[in-house]
């Protein structure tokens, strides 16, 4: 399962500023990585853990701006397909899962 975090938050002042360096930074504390600007992602290997890390964000949201929560499973993440200009880039390799019998 995949979290990514898309934000749009104001910078107009030194106040809006440090909101975005705090939200930013609590997300790479989280475990986030940097997708794209403004867009950050993160691994979980459950449902139930994705829904405490979505929640854990939920406690720390600015109070301006925009910011959208997505889950995709390892499955839809595989299918993206990345480019850099117009050459294909590959997609990460989704972290395997083991299944216990």
């Amino acid at each position: 399962m995949w979290v990514l975090v898309l934000f749009d938050l104001p910078t107009d002042t030194k106040k809006d500023r440090k909101a975005y360096t705090i939200f930013r930074k609590k997300l790479m504390t989280d475990g986030f990585q940097m997708f794209q600007f403004s867009i950050y992602m993160r691994h979980c290997p459950s449902r139930e853990n994705a829904d405490v890390h979505i929640k854990r964000v939920k406690s720390f949201l600015p109070s301006k701006g925009h910011v959208g929560i997505f889950q995709f499973t390892d499955k839809q993440f595989a299918m993206v397909e990345l480019f850099i200009g117009k050459e294909p880039r590959q997609t990460h390799n989704p972290v395997q899962q083991l299944e216990m019998f």
